[in-house]
């Protein structure tokens, strides 16, 4: 399973210099797989215009099996890569890209190693892959083809593209299943249990988590309005916020993490100055029917500063970078050097275990980065610099077999 976290280096990195950093522990080892020039050649990325604000994201990575797969909406193509940064094949837009110049055409019955297929793909976004190498990709419609569901006032404009390991087209999935009507705005792709796609929008009104089996027909909806997010006990007076869906890559459960926010109070006047964050909270859904099973506690990233000779604790919201098998739950908060990393992994007993890191990205890697979180736990992120985008990996997943 994985989630996408996107981060502008200069919106919202920032330097703890000076400070006593909770939960930064050992730097997991980074290993440097392969780079892509930017441009729009089959073997290079179209990541243009970052600071722009067109677009937030250019690019969708994922890891299955061994090999990379990107979604790239600027150039309007889907490629796969293995390990060493070898182009396999593309899904590309014919009327957006040169003709490739070192893949043949996909024929039937060939045997071909590296090759080409063209599909109009219009702005390829989220991308999942499942067990079989089956792709499936969220793409915009053309303005003709918008729709507008009056009920919740939301857009109708994203559908699913399902291609098999060759690339070949397989069909449109929409809201019913295949061939189905628009998405509004989809968050996330995720490959499940059996190779089920669950696919997660957001309204206006809340949120849509749409359940597809393998071949892409509707298993069950599951709407999470947003006068019904839940309020823990004796959280009388929490304003909630539902941050983030993810789904879990072997049962049929939903992830929801929601921050709860606290008035600040003046005690001399009695009069409320703000909100503070009080509480995150782990909510896990049986998407099948329904009904919450479990909450989970999310500590805060919490660091001490000196202000005016006084020593002060500021605390940070973690965001959710994905669930894994057995649904272990990894976390992540920009940091001066890179990200600190938390992990959460239920035990048989209900307690929670903690697990804490930290994964280095330079500077000058900051211009644009996406992270891919595979079932097993391994980080890959694709670190785009003013000349070049890197795609690299931690192995996370050790932070798992450490004490806490």
């Amino acid at each position: 399973m994985k989630i996408r976290y996107l981060a502008l280096s200069l919106l919202i990195i920032f330097s703890l210099t000076g400070c006593e950093e909770s939960g930064r522990s050992g730097s997991v080892v980074r290993e440097d797989l392969f780079s892509l020039n930017i441009g729009v050649l089959e073997d290079q990325i179209a990541i243009f215009n970052i600071q722009s604000g067109r677009n937030l994201s250019p690019v969708d990575i994922t890891m299955r099996n061994g090999f990379y797969y990107f979604s790239d909406s600027n150039g309007g193509k889907i490629t796969r890569y293995n390990s060493y940064g070898d182009l396999l094949f593309m899904i590309y837009n014919e009327e957006t890209n040169p003709p490739p110049m070192t893949l043949r055409p996909f024929i039937e019955g060939n045997l071909l190693t590296r090759w080409a297929v063209h599909h109009p793909l219009l702005e390829p976004g989220y991308i999942a892959v499942d067990s079989r190498n089956h792709i499936f990709v969220q793409d915009s419609l053309p303005f003709e083809r918008h729709g507008f569901d009056t009920e919740s006032s939301s857009l109708l404009n994203n559908t699913v593209i399902h291609f098999d390991a060759t690339g070949r087209f397989l069909g449109n999935i929409g809201r019913e299943g295949v061939g189905g009507t628009p998405f509004p705005r989809i968050e996330g792709l995720y490959s499940s249990i059996r190779d089920e796609l669950a696919v997660v929008c957001r309204l206006t009104n809340g949120w849509n988590v749409y359940w597809f089996d393998s071949e892409g027909n509707l298993l069950f909806l599951v709407p999470l309005l947003n006068d019904a997010i839940p309020i823990p006990f004796g959280g009388d007076g929490l304003i909630p916020s539902l941050d983030t869906i993810a789904v879990s890559p072997d049962s049929r459960r939903i992830f929801v993490k929601v921050d709860y926010y606290g008035h600040i109070v003046d005690e001399s006047t009695n009069t409320r100055m703000g909100i503070e964050p009080s509480r995150t909270i782990m909510w896990v859904m049986n998407a099948e029917y329904g009904f919450w099973e479990n909450q989970i506690d999310v500590p805060f990233y919490e660091y001490t500063y000196t202000e005016q000779n006084r020593r002060l604790t500021a605390r940070m919201i973690y965001s959710l970078m994905g669930i894994i098998n057995n649904e272990r739950m990894f976390f992540s908060f920009p940091v001066d050097g890179g990200y600190s990393i938390l992990v959460l992994s239920s035990d048989t007993d209900g307690s929670v275990s903690h697990h804490q890191g930290f994964i280095q990205v330079d500077l000058d890697e900051q211009q644009f980065n996406v992270f891919d979180l595979s079932n097993d736990g391994i980080l890959s992120g694709l670190l785009v610099s003013e000349w070049q985008a890197k795609l690299v990996w931690w192995r996370t997943d050790r932070l798992l077999s450490e004490g806490s």
